[in-house]
């Protein structure tokens, strides 16, 4: 075993140290020598006596590191060791320059497992980073690159740079999305930030990507070698033209009043509704929250009891271990206590995951990968094992070393890189509470009774509201399109966001009224608001009701229009759910559930068996296939695509499927032969020329020829309606076809040139802009009398907007499952010439508000409307 000499003028401060080493080794001994102070009190160094430790030091002959405090002390090893009369015996001496202190404690414990010389210096040399990366700026506390310098590099090494396009810089989605690229390459990836003079960082570290402070147009440089180097190289800057595969921001927080541009600012004054309904109940203030500090737009999350050791350091400071928690544990324990939190931890998440992705949709549950990626962190898990090793309890370990990690994220200069220092918190808190048996505030949100009130909620956090006992959500902040805002909908909570700092006031009890369809927040609401409030709130139940128990009789209206309610759908849950509503018919079926999250695409028997499933659950429904819609938001990491300046203007949906024709020979294949058993329609999305149309339908007729059976009885052949070239030629595309579906949510987005999504331009991208409302027209007039026209974007499911889309021509609307009672009710209680004269006022209309003054209430019923 490698032998330690210390070096110190004080012979005090080296017993000290030894002391201190001696503790972490858990009564296991490792040969530490002291030559330290000319006696007892006089400080100083003598090279004859550290000559002694060296020889006493080496008496196994497995060589000595030599650990020196400052100044002469340097000079007198140097000395000693020349003094050495063995030369085999000085090539067995390093002269280590780590600091005293922690350098020994780290070089005890590496030499109690066996390490050689060079491995101690090393790690005793390494000691310095948990400081460096905690108190320094984050290019001071990048260590330095193993990587060879550029003269003398090997050939295996490949280099190149790219511009940071996503919205936030390489925040945590896009940096988990490289992490994961890089996690199954044998490769060594580094980056750095050019722009801002950072050092390298490991590529497979999610929060040491975050050190590099990489901000949006940011110049980063990427580095690899090893066997896979050239396809690590690709693969990232690939990920990096395709803007990391990251979407339209959803979790940005709205801006204040105070800083909205006069152009916005009536759209963005909160509170903002989120979630349609009314609640009422006693404010009940989130656990875990301190207020705004002064000056501050967020609070900062504060652990909900004591016990727990994350709460946040001050600055400067590394998070002290809690009194509830040991200083010392067995290293093995540790470790494996560690390990069996972040496991269990995982199985949270990947359970959440898996109930966003039925409840909501794949794209929101991908949020959580992020999640699962920083949890893998090779950085994060070994700046825990590390302190763990030198005998520091999990708990404590686990803390400091997220401590670090969320340090990293707050170094930095841009406010939603900030942020993400919650993001990293929070799941290390979830970890922590494993590790003590502590308290788990998601538990008690869940159960809380009445208006929960909070700062804003992370998307884990929302999926465990439980609508039994939580009647309504008030956030201080957030977004109407923030997940935690989408995981509320989903669970049919109503709530408002972004009502302001002063909500975190309201004590405890406090009567409170929210409508989250129209953002109305009343605190001790006057008897007679309140009764308003009431009665709005039992009309709505009332219509509910109503709307339930009629949920499979045909939606037809007051004047004997039929109109076709039929649901999206994404599993085969969601297919349940349908039949259970009351769908008429399965609308739409994102058949890219099935190609996303692999790593390669399915086969055609197991494509053959989902879809048969599907159909067989929707119990002889009519269910329509949409193509695989990929590209732009929805990228397969198995078939990169080409680099593109704009994906959402490039490559995707029909485009990309006429580019991978045996990708989509195999898909119509599939659903051609469960066409020959069941009524299945085929759709084909993003077209946007009568040419794309007719190369798709020739793959169509291949695939039929293959079947040998000829096009099936009831085959219907259908495209989907994205973009304004495509509502503009419907005259043209309704000879080719059987339907024309409007996807409301891009038609949207590419009418205003407003992507969906993103807070900074969201009050422009509004459905019931008199532009979109037009092309809508348009479709439904180029159709004809022949060609069924329907709307499945998110516009078919507001109420508000069931009888413009009537009165416009649209005779089939798809919606959520659980819309589907409400949708056929509106549905209802109106009559075709009324809706003719609406949908014809609302084209006129100068803006999307004044569309939306036209409208009737959702509590206002046209006369003789059917009780």
């Amino acid at each position: 075993m490698i032998g330690i000499v210390v070096v110190s003028h004080s012979r005090a401060l080296a017993r000290a140290a030894v002391a201190l080493a001696e503790q972490m080794l858990q009564d296991q001994q490792v040969r530490m020598v002291i030559a330290a102070g000319l006696d007892e009190e006089t400080f100083g160094t003598d090279a004859m006596q550290i000559h002694d430790a060296l020889v006493e030091a080496d008496q196994d002959g497995d060589g000595v590191v030599v650990l020196m405090d400052l100044g002469s002390a340097v000079l007198s090893a140097e000395l000693a060791l020349e003094l050495l009369a063995d030369d085999a015996a000085r090539a067995r001496v390093l002269l280590c320059p780590a600091p005293l202190v922690e350098g020994l404690v780290v070089a005890a414990v590496t030499a109690l497992s066996g390490a050689d010389g060079p491995k101690v210096a090393a790690e005793a040399v390494a000691s310095l980073a948990g400081k460096q990366s905690q108190l320094a700026t984050p290019a001071e506390a990048s260590p330095e690159s193993t990587f060879p310098p550029a003269e003398t590099r090997p050939a295996d090494v490949n280099a190149g740079r790219f511009r940071v396009t996503p919205v936030h810089g390489l925040h945590a989605r896009p940096a988990a999305r490289l992490v994961q690229v890089l996690q199954s390459l044998d490769a060594r990836v580094e980056l750095r930030n050019l722009s801002t003079g950072s050092g390298w960082v490991p590529g497979a570290s999610l929060s040491r990507l975050a050190t590099l402070g990489a901000l949006p147009d940011h110049e980063v440089e990427v580095r690899a070698s090893g066997p896979q180097a050239p396809q690590a190289l690709e693969q990232v800057l690939a990920l990096a033209q395709r803007n990391f595969d990251d979407p339209p921001s959803a979790d940005q927080p709205q801006p204040d009043a105070d800083t909205s541009s006069d152009l916005l600012s009536e759209r963005v004054r909160g509170p903002f509704p989120a979630s349609p309904g009314i609640g009422f109940g006693p404010a009940r203030p989130a656990p875990g929250l301190i207020r705004p500090a002064p000056g501050s737009t967020r609070p900062e999350l504060e652990l909900a009891r004591p016990e727990l050791e994350l709460a946040r350091p001050e600055p400067g400071k590394i998070a002290a271990p809690s009194e509830k928690s040991e200083i010392v544990e067995d290293p093995a324990e540790g470790r494996r206590r560690l390990d069996a939190a972040v496991d269990a931890v995982r199985a949270q998440v990947q359970e959440i995951r898996q109930r966003v992705a039925h409840e909501v949709n794949e794209a929101e549950a991908a949020i959580f990968d992020t999640h699962l990626a920083l949890l893998a962190d090779p950085e994060l898990l070994e700046a825990a094992r590390s302190r763990i090793a030198v005998g520091q309890a999990a708990s404590s370990a686990w803390a400091n070393a997220v401590s670090v990690a969320a340090a990293g994220y707050e170094s930095l200069t841009d406010p939603y890189l900030q942020a993400r220092s919650a993001d990293v918190r929070a799941l290390g808190n979830q970890v922590s509470r494993h590790l003590l048996g502590a308290y788990d505030r998601s538990e008690e949100l869940g159960e809380r009774s009445g208006v929960l009130i909070a700062a804003d909620l992370t998307p884990a956090e929302a999926a465990t509201l439980n609508p039994a006992r939580v009647t309504a959500v008030v956030l201080a902040f957030g977004s109407p399109t923030a997940h935690s805002a989408i995981l509320i909908r989903a669970r049919g909570i109503p709530a408002v966001v972004g009502a302001g700092a002063a909500v975190l006031e309201i004590a405890d009890g406090t009567p409170l009224a929210v409508d989250g369809t129209t953002g109305e927040l009343v605190i001790e609401p006057a008897e007679a608001v309140a009764a308003e409030l009431r009665e709005r709130a039992a009309a709505a139940q009332a219509r509910n009701r109503q709307a339930l128990t009629r949920a499979d009789a045909p939606a037809t209206t007051r004047d004997g229009v039929r109109i076709l309610v039929g649901a999206n759908i994404s599993s085969i849950e969601d297919a349940r759910d349908a039949t259970a509503s009351g769908a008429d018919l399965i609308g739409l079926v994102r058949t890219e559930f099935l190609f996303l999250g692999r790593s390669q695409a399915p086969d055609i028997a197991e494509q053959e068996s989902i879809y048969r499933a599907l159909a067989e659950t929707a119990a002889g429904r009519r269910i329509t296939f949409r193509t695989l819609d990929v590209g732009g938001d929805k990228p397969l990491a198995y078939l990169p695509q080409r680099v593109e300046a704009n994906p959402f203007l490039g490559v995707r949906g029909v485009r990309f499927a006429l580019q991978q024709p045996e990708l989509l020979a195999d898909q119509l294949l599939a659903m051609v032969r469960v066409a020959h058993d069941l009524p299945i329609s085929v759709m084909f999305p993003m077209v946007s020329t009568l040419d794309e149309l007719i190369r798709a339908r020739r793959s169509l007729d291949e695939a039929i020829k293959l079947t040998g059976r000829g096009t099936p009885s009831e085959f219907q052949i259908g495209i989907m309606v994205e973009v304004p070239a495509a509502a503009l030629k419907a005259a043209t595309f309704a000879r080719h076809v059987d339907f024309l579906s409007i996807g409301t949510n891009d038609l949207t987005q590419y009418t205003l040139a407003a992507e969906r999504g993103n807070d900074a331009v969201e009050p422009l991208a509004d459905p019931f802009d008199p532009a979109v409302l037009r092309l809508i027209e348009i479709t439904c007039r180029g159709a004809g009398p022949n060609v069924t026209v329907a709307v499945c974007g998110e516009l078919a499911a507001d109420e508000r907007a069931t009888e413009v889309l009537i009165g416009l021509g649209v005779r089939e609307l798809s919606v959520t499952p659980h819309a589907i009672p409400a949708v056929k009710q509106a549905v209802r209680a109106l009559a075709l010439p009324d809706a003719s004269t609406l949908a014809a006022r609302t084209l006129v209309a100068p803006s999307a508000d004044a569309v939306r003054s036209l409208l009737r209430p959702l509590a206002e019923s046209p006369p003789n409307a059917p009780s």
